[in-house]
């Protein structure tokens, strides 16, 4: 296992909530995309979009907080990255039939932008783990780097 597969995953709430917020900006553009291949309404699409924005920051957030707790220090693995995903995508899946559903009358529609989200949204979370994976802000791995970078600056 790489040295950087095996970081921790002990994160600030500054982390959650900017991976929530750059994750949402990805999948409002997919969710808003797949409404108006369903709808060819652009109007409503943009709704499901907007509306998906702001109740996923929110339930992204949770998620994320909830894996640091229940994992805490373990390391962060291609099989943990999948795990989230698939729990991630159930919950926000879900969350947009609901949505779509409301602003469309269609609890067909609904599931139906709710289902294609699962085949985009599954690949598209995982890229963004791995991403994740690579970035050091508001890790206390990082902190503990400038910790002993000090250290043996003062030696």
């Amino acid at each position: 296992m790489s040295e950087q597969s095996k970081k921790a995953l002990t994160e600030s709430n500054y982390r959650s909530a900017v991976k929530a917020f750059s994750w949402r900006l990805v999948g409002t553009l997919d969710t808003t995309i797949i409404s108006f291949l369903q709808t060819g309404d652009f109007k409503v699409s943009l709704k499901i979009g907007s509306t998906d924005f702001v109740s996923k920051i929110g339930l992204y957030y949770l998620h994320e907080r909830a894996w640091i707790y229940f994992i805490g220090r373990k390391t962060l693995v291609r099989n943990v990255s999948l795990i989230k995903a698939v729990t991630w995508r159930t919950i926000g899946s879900l969350d947009t039939a609901m949505w779509a559903w409301i602003y469309t009358g269609s609890a067909l529609t609904g599931l139906k932008i709710g289902g294609y989200e699962i085949l985009t949204k599954i690949a598209l979370y995982y890229i963004h783990e791995r991403l994740w994976a690579k970035v050091p802000i508001g890790t206390v791995r990082r902190i503990v780097a400038k910790l002993k970078q000090r250290f043996e600056n003062d030696l």
